[in-house]
């Protein structure tokens, strides 16, 4: 029989892990490893990223080796390029902003017929409002020239009463 001979006192104990059962007989604690559906997830999606990957490296490939040999031939027919190419920015610019301004510009009409809807709509009240202030107003100035008139006829015979006496 094989005896431990170590001293029991330098053995360091390894802490295990504890598992908790939950109901239903499922464990939570450390997993021992990958499920089922990890691993197919896994096993489609390496190769999947690996094709997009390369597909990304070929394209880039391609976009230098075409830069190359397209930079000659951009910089004997730049005279003719960069004048149009500024030519066609500015004719886009142009279109834009004109498509911009119509917009706004209809915007704008809209929003003065609907506004002239409103008033038309609310024009017979008012008018019907302000013929009744216009006649109060007329009524109240009429009423202040009578009294006006009465106290000036009242102090013109007050005037003429002691001025006889």
């Amino acid at each position: 029989m094989d005896r431990d001979t170590r001293d029991p006192r330098q053995v360091q104990l390894q802490p295990q892990p504890q598992q908790h059962h939950l109901t239903h007989g499922y464990t939570v604690g450390p997993s021992t490893g990958p499920t089922a559906a990890q691993l197919m997830a896994l096993v489609t999606l390496v190769p999947l990223s690996g094709i997009l990957f390369v597909l990304a490296g070929l394209a880039l490939t391609g976009s230098v080796i075409g830069l190359a040999l397209a930079t000659p031939v951009f910089i004997l027919f730049s005279p003719v390029i960069v004048p149009a190419t500024f030519l066609i920015a500015l004719a886009v610019t142009g279109f834009l902003s004109s498509g911009a301004f119509g917009l706004t510009g209809l915007s704008a009409l809209s929003r003065v017929a609907g506004y002239l809807r409103l008033v038309g709509e609310r024009m017979p009240e008012e008018l019907d409002y302000a013929k009744r202030r216009m006649a109060d107003a007329v009524a109240f100035t009429g009423q202040k020239t009578k009294d006006v008139g009465q106290t000036i006829e009242s102090k013109a015979r007050e005037s003429g009463t002691t001025a006889r006496a």
